[in-house]
C-alpha cells in the first residue's frame, strides 16, 4: 500500500500502519532526499516510539546520513536544535491521538516546514527505498540538546519574569514532561506539574490539551493564575483562566494580536485557518487587523507567514506560530509569552472577554454518501433571509474529513436561533430515523 503524507506526516496504529520497517524506510528516504545533510531524531513518550526511533537511525544512516538521537523530545524542540546546529529532523510522534498510535514528520533544515515539492520528493524517494525490519543498534542519546533546548527557550524572556504567578503545568504524560516544569520554575513561576509521569501508555489518556478537564479542576480549587495545557509532542497550547474556562487558540490569537499590534510587532496581519470562529475575524475587522485565512493544519500557517513575511498566526486547536521567535509552532514558547501577557496586562479572564465575543458555532458530520452540497449551501441562504443576518454576521463551511468517509459542516452566527434551525434542517435532511 503506498505511504502519504497528511497534514501532520504520516500517522496511524503503532505495528500496523507505522511500523519499523515504514520508519527504517522513511530514515533511507530522508538520507536521499536531503544527502549531506546531519539528521536529528526525537521521539514522544509512547511505548512504540523508542523502537520506531531506533529504526528511523539505522535507515538514516543506511543511507549515509549523520544522526543525533535527541531521545524524548519535543516536535517544536527538534526543530529549535535543526536551527541551532543545521540540518534536518526526524519525529517519531502522534500528537494528541491516543498511545496505541503513532506518526512520523520530518522537518527541513533549519527546521522548517516542508514544502509541497520537498515532501512529494520524499513521498517519491519512500517508495523507492527498501526498509529492514530490524534489529537494530541503539545510538546515545545526547544529552546537551536538552540543555540547548531549554536554554533557547528561558532565553525568550528575562531572569525572573514570571516571579510570583502560580501556574499549573499538565503536561499531558509526553514530551512536556521532561521540559516543562523546569522551563517554568526556572524563570520563576509558582508551578504545579499535573500528568508529568509517562509510563507508556498514559500519553493524552485524559489529561492535555483535547482533556483539560482535571486541569480546570485544580486551577479552580489552588486559585491558581491560569493553567497550561499541551498536547503528547508539546506543539500545541490550551490555556484555562483563573475561572477555569477553557481559552483556545482562538482567545490566545486574538489576545496576542492586540497585544502585538498595539507594540507595532505583529507584521501587517494574522494568519489563521478556515476554523477560526467568525468572532474572531469580527475582533480583527474591528481593531483594523487584516487576516490571511488557509487551509487546516499548521504547516499551511507556516508556509503563509513565510510567503507573506509575517509573524504570527495559528489554529484554534492551540497550535500558534510566532515566527520572529522560532521557525516553528511550541505550545510551551507560548505557555511563556501568555504568562508574560497576562503578568503585563491582568487576568486571562478579564482580558480574553474584554477582547472579544465567540459566536455560536456548531459542527455536523454528513456522511459522503447522502450528502448534497446543493441542499446545504440552499439551507444555508433560506435561514439568512429568515433571520436577517447580514453579510460577515453568518459563516458557513464544508470540507470533507481527511480521515473519515463524511463532509464535515460547519455553521457560526451571531443569532444562535439560526444556528439552531440550520443544524435541524441538516440533521432532518441527512440523519435517517432511528
Amino acid at each position: 500500500m503506498a505511504v502519504h503524507f497528511g497534514t501532520d506526516g504520516i500517522r496511524g496504529r503503532a505495528d500496523e500502519t507505522i511500523t519499523p520497517q515504514l520508519a527504517n524506510q522513511l530514515g533511507r528516504a530522508v538520507a536521499k532526499v536531503f544527502s549531506g545533510q546531519h539528521v536529528f531524531v526525537g521521539y514522544d513518550t509512547r511505548e512504540s516510539s523508542p523502537s520506531l526511533a531506533a529504526a528511523a537511525l539505522a535507515g538514516l544512516r543506511a543511507g549515509g546520513a549523520p544522526v543525533t538521537n535527541l531521545g524524548v523530545f519535543t516536535t517544536s524542540g527538534v526543530a529549535v536544535i535543526c536551527e541551532q546546529r543545521g540540518g534536518v529532523g526526524v519525529i517519531v510522534s502522534a500528537s494528541h491521538n491516543p498511545y496505541y498510535d503513532n506518526g512520523l514528520k520530518v522537518v527541513g533544515p533549519g527546521g522548517s516546514k516542508l514544502d509541497h515539492d520537498t515532501e512529494m520528493a520524499l513521498e517519491e524517494a519512500l517508495h523507492s527505498v527498501v526498509g529492514e525490519s530490524g534489529p537494530f543498534d541503539d545510538v546515545p542519546v545526547d544529552l546537551s540538546a536538552h540543555e540547548d533546548y531549554l536554554s533557547r527557550l528561558q532565553a525568550v524572556l528575562l531572569p525572573g519574569a514570571l516571579q510570583g504567578l502560580r501556574v499549573v503545568l499538565d503536561c499531558a504524560n509526553g514530551a512536556a514532561s521532561s521540559f516543562a516544569p523546569t522551563l517554568f520554575r526556572t524563570l520563576g513561576a509558582d508551578v504545579q506539574v499535573m500528568h508529568a509521569a509517562p509510563n507508556g501508555t498514559n500519553i493524552n489518556r485524559d489529561c492535555g490539551s483535547t482533556h483539560p478537564e482535571s486541569l480546570q479542576d485544580r486551577v479552580r480549587t489552588t486559585g491558581s493564575d491560569l493553567g497550561l495545557a499541551f498536547d503528547g509532542d508539546a506543539d500545541r497550547l490550551v490555556a484555562i483562566d483563573s475561572h477555569g474556562n477553557v481559552r483556545d487558540g482562538d482567545d490566545l490569537m486574538v489576545l496576542f494580536a492586540l497585544d502585538r499590534h498595539d507594540e507595532g510587532r505583529l507584521g501587517g496581519a494574522l494568519v489563521v485557518t478556515t476554523m477560526s470562529n467568525l468572532g474572531l475575524r469580527r475582533a480583527m475587522r474591528n481593531a483594523r487587523i487584516a487576516l490571511i485565512q488557509t487551509d487546516v493544519g499548521d504547516r499551511n500557517v507556516v508556509l503563509a507567514l513565510e510567503e507573506n513575511d509575517l509573524q504570527f498566526g495559528g489554529e484554534q486547536s492551540g497550535h500558534l506560530i510566532f515566527r520572529d521567535v522560532l521557525p516553528t509552532g511550541d505550545g510551551m514558547l507560548s505557555g511563556l509569552l501568555l504568562c508574560d501577557l497576562v503578568r503585563r496586562k491582568g487576568r486571562l479572564s478579564q482580558l480574553a472577554d474584554g477582547a472579544w465575543q465567540r459566536l455560536p458555532q456548531k459542527l455536523i458530520n454528513v456522511p459522503t454518501t447522502v450528502f448534497d452540497a446543493a441542499f446545504v449551501d440552499d439551507l444555508y441562504h433560506q435561514h439568512c433571509r429568515d433571520f436577517d443576518v447580514s453579510e460577515g454576521d453568518a459563516r458557513l463551511l464544508v470540507r470533507p474529513s481527511g480521515t473519515e468517509p463524511v463532509v464535515r459542516v460547519m455553521i457560526e452566527a451571531l443569532d444562535e436561533a439560526m444556528v439552531d434551525s440550520f443544524v435541524q434542517g441538516v440533521r432532518a435532511q441527512f440523519t435517517s430515523p432511528s
